[in-house]
């Protein structure tokens, strides 16, 4: 029983510190405005959002919103990458 609870030890111990290696100690990264910190991730939300509502305008503009299925799931896919791609170019190593 004593090997079990060593084996245990030996392998979910680095497994956890792979987990937390993440956690720098350099912070999340934030924006300083007006005298807040501003998470990175809520910038490149809004970035999303935008680009989501611009595509939904052209979408309208165009008419192909009379033509294409599932409006939402489209745009928010649409507006998600634009996120992602800003959090990536933005913040990514």
């Amino acid at each position: 029983m004593k090997g079990r609870h060593f084996f245990k030890a030996a392998v979910l111990t680095p497994l956890l510190a792979a987990a937390l290696s993440g956690c720098t100690v350099r912070g999340a990264p934030s924006f300083v405005i007006a005298g807040s910190y501003f998470p990175g991730w809520m910038f490149c939300a809004v970035i999303g959002i935008i680009a989501a509502i611009a595509v939904r305008i052209g979408f309208v503009a165009s008419g192909l919103a009379n033509v294409l299925p599932f409006q939402l799931f489209v745009c928010s896919a649409i507006g998600l990458c634009f996120g992602l791609l800003a959090w990536l170019l933005w913040f990514g190593q």
